[in-house]
């Protein structure tokens, strides 16, 4: 990997200069050089086909991987379409996933208020950062690689989804990756030879070590959690390839840019499926790019892999969602089908801080310096390639707590730093400055580390709906968090595990205490008690990113599926929903690994149907 001049010249300035860091990055993202001859080249206009075997809609974590494996087929003409822009270099570094949330790279969802979550936020609205660059949200996240547990997917085939039991996908997440991480693991369940790298961060810091062995202290095994079992606490496993991110576009286009089979056209915006009425035939897509609207037509199938906001919004644009949504917006229904209902998310309590007496946490102004620069740029060494300062992972089950083969309901994550270690966390999560002045404020000057007790297998479920009938106009988003009270019971005990880890020789060492200035709006509850926490939970209700479900796979008898357990949108032909979406229960785990998995998995699919079989080719 390379670094321009121009990079290292500006976040020098930025930072000597004593101009704000974020500015800095922000212009340094903004300006600097994209990965063009790394990536797929954007294809002109003048030289879009007429007509494409396959179009996929949105170049993310899914559909990146969906336009690799179709053009694997030389015969087939693929197009891939993504509304933002390419990905640039400094977004490889792992330090910075924070700042991209602010740069054009970021949908800019947000949620609308409903008085039970998100109060402490601007307008009580939650921030939902999305991926409009290649790579998608690949190229936003914080690169935690999980697949979640065996029961998950034992569950959706359960649900009448075959083919997606547990045996079924673990042979796609073994394609997937090539894992380096360098821990004892079961070949069964690991691969060397994926297009996906799968590693320990290169650096980690002493609160990390501390994390680990206390955890250990307080009974819980050392785990690969991507493994046998999931119960357990770990260094996290991440996509990440020496040091550097490895975004879906990183792992899957780049090695592929020369295929001519394949076209990419970047900053095109999709404004529907056009769909046969009669026949219920898919026709192709209406694409907005350089301003101008073009028709391209599709042969076999048009795969929509715009993800959980996006994908509901472009299906329902086109006529396929609730007929009585669609029909007060003037939309012509072809597919009466409940798109953007199931929306379900990862949440957490955030700002549950613990004070530290020695200087060893990730504090920004600590952690930019020459040296640190310099291990990275030349080595990719070095605290920066810490993802976004997040370090070490503990699931637990507290249906069965003794059990080492539970099924997680939480996670705790577990930062080297905290909001006050970096001036951009309080604004990428939107706490009003009235909150961050008196709560945090007075601890900038202590090192501090944060955890976030997440919610794993959530009940409460909410929706996406059309704001208009403008492609242009981003959709209602209505979470609907903690609308089932055993939500906010499992984020309680949640964070009871974490005071009781932190208790634990190995943090007590560091002198680990909790932050206990109250949130002005909760005072009036005792400190630490269940109260004050589930009214801190309401307050800062923290996304983890991983929105999924709104098009819902199901068997025919499921009236809220929107896809068959094959992807294809019911009542259409010739359209398939290929990404997070179509998740039916949300797994326990961060959501881009088994987004990869049902992309290799719906890759199959397709080819199955047209009978395609690459050992011909090989």
């Amino acid at each position: 990997m390379m670094y321009k001049p121009i990079f290292l010249v500006l976040f020098y300035l930025s930072i000597t200069k004593q101009q704000s860091i974020l500015e800095g990055v922000i212009k340094i993202i903004q300006e600097g050089e994209d990965q063009i001859s790394a990536e797929p080249p954007d294809i002109a206009a003048s030289k879009l086909l007429k007509e494409y075997d396959f179009i996929v809609v949105g170049a993310g974590t899914a559909g990146c991987v969906v336009a690799n494996r179709l053009s694997e087929n030389p015969d087939w003409k693929v197009l891939l379409v993504e509304a933002g822009r390419p990905e640039n270099f400094l977004m490889d570094m792992p330090i910075l996933a924070n700042y991209l949330q602010f740069t054009d790279s970021n949908w800019r969802y947000k949620t609308e208020p409903n008085g039970r979550s998100c109060l402490g936020f601007d307008g009580q609205r939650c921030n939902w950062p999305r991926g409009k660059v290649v790579g998608g949200s690949s190229v936003l996240n914080y690169m935690i690689y999980t697949r979640g547990n065996r029961q998950d997917f034992d569950n959706w085939a359960a649900m009448g989804n075959n083919g997606w039991s547990f045996k079924d996908i673990l042979p796609y997440y073994k394609k997937i990756e090539n894992f380096t991480v360098p821990v004892p693991h079961d070949p069964n369940y690991h691969n060397t030879e994926g297009y996906l790298d799968v590693s320990y961060a290169p650096y980690r810091t002493k609160i990390a070590d501390a994390i680990v062995n206390s955890s250990i202290q307080y009974g819980f095994p050392y785990v690969d959690y991507n493994g046998p079992t999931q119960v357990g606490v770990s260094y996290l496993q991440l996509s990440l390839r020496d040091g550097v991110r490895e975004s879906s576009s990183r792992a899957y286009l780049h090695p592929i840019r020369s295929r001519p089979n394949l076209h990419l056209s970047k900053f095109t915006m999709v404004k529907r499926i056009v769909i046969d009425p009669i026949t219920k035939q898919t026709q192709g897509v209406e694409i907005v790019k350089n301003g101008r609207t073009y028709f391209i037509k599709v042969k076999k199938e048009v795969i929509s892999s715009a993800g959980a906001i996006n994908s509901p919004q472009l299906l329902m644009l086109s006529g396929i969602g609730p007929k009585k949504h669609l029909q007060q917006l003037g939309i012509p229904v072809l597919s009466n089908l409940r798109v953007g209902y199931n929306l379900m998310d990862h949440i957490a309590i955030g700002g549950i801080t613990f004070l530290i007496n020695e200087a060893i946490s990730l504090k920004t102004e600590r952690l930019i310096n020459n040296q640190n620069l310099r291990d990275y740029l030349n080595k990719h060494r070095g605290p920066m390639s810490i993802p976004g300062g997040c370090e070490v992972l503990v699931f637990h089950d507290f249906d069965n707590p003794g059990n080492p083969d539970g099924y997680p309901d939480i996670e705790l994550l577990f930062q080297g730093g905290s909001i006050v270690s970096d001036p951009v966390l309080r604004k990428d999560f939107g706490i009003t400055d009235e909150i961050y002045d008196y709560v945090y404020k007075p601890i900038e000057n202590i090192d501090s580390f944060m955890v976030f007790p997440m919610l794993m297998r959530p009940k409460s479920k909410g929706r996406i709906m059309l704001k208009s009938t403008s492609y242009k106009d981003k959709p209602y988003i209505f979470p609907n968090y903690f609308a089932d009270p055993k939500d906010m019971e499992t984020m309680i005990k949640g964070v009871r595990l974490i005071l009781n880890i932190t208790a634990e020789p190995a943090l007590q060492a560091l002198g680990a205490r909790l932050h206990t200035i109250p949130i002005p709006q909760c005072s009036d509850k005792p400190m630490a008690s269940d109260a004050y926490f589930e009214c801190m939970a309401r307050h800062f209700t923290f996304t983890i990113y991983h929105q999924s479900g709104t098009c819902k796979m199901g068997p025919a008898k499921d009236k809220k599926a929107v896809v068959d357990p094959r992807l294809r949108v019911y009542g259409i032909n010739g359209l398939r929903v290929i990404d997070a979406s179509v998740i039916p229960e949300i797994p326990a785990a961060h959501t881009n690994a088994p987004t990869f998995m049902i992309a290799e998995k719906g890759s199959d699919l397709i080819k199955e149907e047209w009978g395609f079989n690459l050992d011909n080719y090989v």
